[in-house]
């Protein structure tokens, strides 16, 4: 008996009676932000024809056993009438997701004598397949193909689809596959191999914007605040009534920050290839992100997690602006969420499953009216209560305002400001001093983990905020009569801080601390 084999290869190995085949390849699951290798074993014996997977296998990786084996006899080959075994190790990791199709079919094809398992050692594979034998784009190829590279494998094998984000790990050797077809015959023969071009090289990655701070008519102050907010990378809170423009400042922001260096991309890349956020006109992350979910949002989709634990807003935002329009109207549980990782910088998810570790080191941008119709304290237009205007300023709690660092009042503009023909300083402009006082961050914190002045711990803060004799004493009575907690206290430090830096000034005066402290009177103000 012989069976069909519309490729020609191996079908002595396959006629080879009672003799059990085995043929391994590499994968890997990716958990939260890790990436776990996985080591799928196919073995062909003698005994009742069937098809079994193990190795704690989702749902959608035991329906892998379907589509393989009707994609391959789709394709021409028929899998001989033997017992077929695969096991994906290590068994106590559950494995997830349709990515496992690919490296299935290959270990299957090695152990029945199609291909030689020798040609898939040291090889990673990854993609799901259709019926018809067509490999299909998969989530989480460049951090996949990150680990293979720091496991030494000799090549990556992924979808077609997701050739170019493959390619980003310029030291790897990635083979692009269309079907079942290319991928056979590169592993029958690679040296005869040919990779097709995918035609997206040279194109403009870059996402291109209009929005310019120029734009912006008048808000001084608001534009000050914003410039400092990122030089040290600082949370903010614009708060103001409707239509003076809080939306349009904070949107301009990312247009002011400096640009991303490749090892940012790349690690931005990764959080949205897990994400699945990546398109093939898109494989590589070069702007800030800038997230604004809207104020229905719930906790788990601002936090992540999920029944397969994913990145959520906090961690999409990496690097970039998390953006909190109507900040009180967001539900409580889903603000308070943001207090570790404002404070961390990553966001620890806790699940029956295991413990999910998500980078989260974003400039928490948000915006408010002072009242429900958003006039407070301008009596003459404000029509609410003054118990509706404390429940309303009380839906944000006090421990998740002390993790802001500035406080911006937006007031409105007049007349002769909105007909000004004079455009604004351009975000151009304000970036080059940004990434002055960014390069002055850099060498000062060039030996410890962080790069900003708003990372600074309670050490560093004795150690590099050093005030004079006359602002020491400003910021001493400033702590007593505002009664100010440890926590504002040190944020008054550091964004003194980065006043200093905009100066370039080595030591912080009193004049820097009292332009910190105008930026902490919410409490006084509003409350």
């Amino acid at each position: 008996m012989k069976w069909q084999n519309r490729f020609g290869i191996g079908e002595e190995r396959c006629l080879q009676k009672g003799k059990n085949l085995f043929a391994s390849v590499m994968s890997a699951a990716i958990s939260g932000m890790e990436v776990c290798p996985v080591n799928v074993e196919a073995d062909v014996s003698d005994g009742l024809p069937c098809f079994t997977m193990v190795g704690f296998p989702s749902t959608q990786v035991k329906e892998a056993q379907d589509r393989v084996r009707t994609a391959l006899r789709n394709n021409g080959i028929s899998l001989p009438p033997k017992r077929v075994t695969v096991n994906l190790a290590p068994a106590d990791l559950r494995k997830e997701g349709a990515g496992f199709d690919l490296p299935v079919a290959a270990a299957v094809l090695g152990a029945s004598g199609f291909l030689e398992p020798k040609q898939l050692n040291g090889a990673m594979l990854m993609g799901e397949i259709s019926l018809s034998g067509e490999v299909r784009s998969v989530s989480g190829v460049l951090p996949r193909v990150i680990r293979a590279r720091e496991l030494g494998c000799r090549y990556c094998m992924v979808p077609f689809g997701n050739l170019e984000e493959a390619r980003l790990v310029r030291d790897m050797k990635v083979i692009g596959v269309r079907n079942i077809t290319e991928m056979v015959n590169f592993l029958a023969d690679p040296d005869s191999f040919k990779q097709e071009q995918t035609g997206e090289e040279g194109r403009a990655l870059e996402e291109q914007t209009q929005a310019d701070f120029m734009e912006i008519c008048g808000q001084e102050s608001a534009r000050r605040a914003a410039e400092i907010a990122v030089s040290g990378f600082h949370n903010i809170l614009f708060i103001g009534p409707p239509g003076t423009g809080k939306t349009m400042l904070a949107r301009r922001i990312p247009t002011i920050m400096p640009s991303l260096t490749f090892e940012e991309s790349l690690e931005l890349t990764k959080i949205y290839s897990v994400a699945g956020l990546l398109t093939p006109k898109r494989p590589l992350i070069r702007a800030r992100p800038f997230r604004s979910p809207h104020h229905t949002s719930s906790a788990a989709s601002l936090a992540g997690g999920g029944k397969i634990p994913g990145p959520g807003e906090v961690t999409l935002a990496h690097r970039g602006v998390l953006f909190l329009d109507e900040m009180p109207e967001f539900s409580r549980r889903g603000l308070e969420v943001l207090r570790q990782p404002l404070e961390d910088k990553q966001i620890q998810l806790s699940r029956a499953s295991g413990t999910y570790v998500f980078p989260a080191g974003f400039i928490l941008v948000a915006a408010m009216n002072p009242c429900p119709c958003g006039y407070y304290p301008d009596m003459n237009k404000c029509r609410c209560s003054p118990g509706e205007v404390s429940h309303y300023l009380h839906k944000l709690s006090q421990p998740l305002l002390e993790r802001i660092d500035l406080c911006a009042d937006v007031p409105p503009v007049d007349f002769s400001q909105i007909s000004c023909v004079k455009p604004g300083e351009s975000s151009a402009v304000i970036r080059e001093r940004v990434e002055r006082v960014r390069q002055i961050q850099s060498k000062r914190y060039e030996k410890e983990p962080i790069c900003f002045n708003g990372e600074l711990s309670g050490k560093q803060i004795q150690k590099y905020c050093v005030l004079t004799e006359h602002a020491f004493k400003m910021a001493q009575n400033a702590f007593e009569l505002m009664d100010l907690s440890a926590r504002s206290y040190h944020r008054i430090l550091k964004v003194s801080r980065t006043i200093a830096d905009m100066e370039g000034e080595e030591e912080i005066h009193s004049r820097h601390v009292a332009e910190a402290l105008t930026y902490r009177a919410f409490d006084k103000k509003y409350k």
